[in-house]
């Protein structure tokens, strides 16, 4: 009787080990998982100084982030990957008082730099796919970064009082919305260039209009678009717009505008294929898209009515 007594215990005590072993791999599904990716050489380079990095050559690292990746979807884990910078890396230690060249110091800087927004899920995609969405995504949250911090140290008009960067931003998100009122149905990808102190800021808006005109933009994309116009207005920068949009059974049809006295004025279908067929750092012609229509910007109605 007692060796039935305690047969049953080990059954059971066996039985509970299992159960909470099947608890945390239940709960374990439940939890992200961030990677983070040094994306080229350069940076990879400047991590290699460290003793306990574990890879000296590049494209190796790159197929064990990608062979991980695999391994952790097919746990059934979410997965996130992020830009790991080394040179903010090197901050980071340095502000928190962290020894660089130990595997846990990284992985908190992982969670810290994906905790900042520039993250992407992963779904599958090999790691030279994802290196350039990772890419496009930092740029992205650099420009809003950079067109909010110029938008906020404007301060006040010393001549109204009134906030100047909130009076741009207001008006900014007017212009977008006559911009995309006046260019109806379809499917439209607006770029907005904006010359800054040290390099252009860039802001892409991908938007689609069904037959009832009411337009769905994508994401993010809106703020950062308004924000970006907005710098430019406030600094009264040679800002350009340009718009391009696609319909069923139609050629594609670009238009451009230039900011004027804090409007969008037109400029001419000569000028729309200027600056569509020239490539932006060299100068030199590019050759027109085959159909492609190069026209003039239509006018923007302010939704105020001026």
């Amino acid at each position: 009787m007692e060796q039935a007594h305690h047969h049953q215990n080990r059954i059971s005590s066996t039985s509970n080990r299992r159960n909470t072993k099947a608890r945390r791999r239940t709960l374990r599904r439940e939890v992200p998982s961030t990677v983070g990716l040094l994306a080229d050489e350069q940076d990879f380079a400047a991590m290699t100084g460290y003793r306990n990095f574990a890879f000296d050559d590049h494209p190796t690292y790159l197929q064990q982030i990608d062979d991980l990746l695999k391994t952790l979807a097919a746990q059934g884990l979410h997965t996130s990957v992020t830009l790991f910078d080394p040179e903010e890396f090197g901050e980071f230690c340095a502000a928190a008082g962290l020894d660089p060249d130990r595997p846990e110091t990284r992985a908190r800087f992982t969670a810290h730099a994906a905790a900042r927004g520039v993250c992407v899920p992963y779904t599958g995609q090999p790691v030279d796919a994802l290196v350039p969405v990772l890419i496009n995504e930092a740029v992205r949250q650099a420009t809003w970064d950079c067109a909010t911090l110029l938008l906020t140290d404007l301060g006040n008009c010393a001549e109204c009082g009134e906030d100047i960067g909130r009076e741009a931003f207001e008006r900014s998100s007017r212009l977008l919305l006559g911009l995309l009122r006046g260019a109806g149905t379809g499917i439209h990808h607006l770029v907005c260039s904006v010359p800054a102190d040290e390099e252009q800021l860039l802001a892409v808006l991908h938007a689609e209009a069904s037959d009832d005109g009411v337009p769905e933009l994508q994401d993010d994309e809106g703020a950062e678009f308004v924000t970006v116009l907005a710098a430019g207005i406030a600094l009264g920068s040679p800002v350009g717009v340009v718009l391009r949009t696609s319909r069923q059974d139609e050629p594609d049809r670009v238009y451009g505008w230039r900011l004027d006295h804090g409007g969008l004025a037109v400029l001419t279908a000569a000028e729309v294929f200027n600056a569509y067929c020239t490539d932006a750092e060299t100068g030199e012609p590019v050759a027109p898209e085959p159909g492609v229509d190069y026209c003039a910007g239509f006018p923007i109605t302010d939704v105020t009515g001026h």
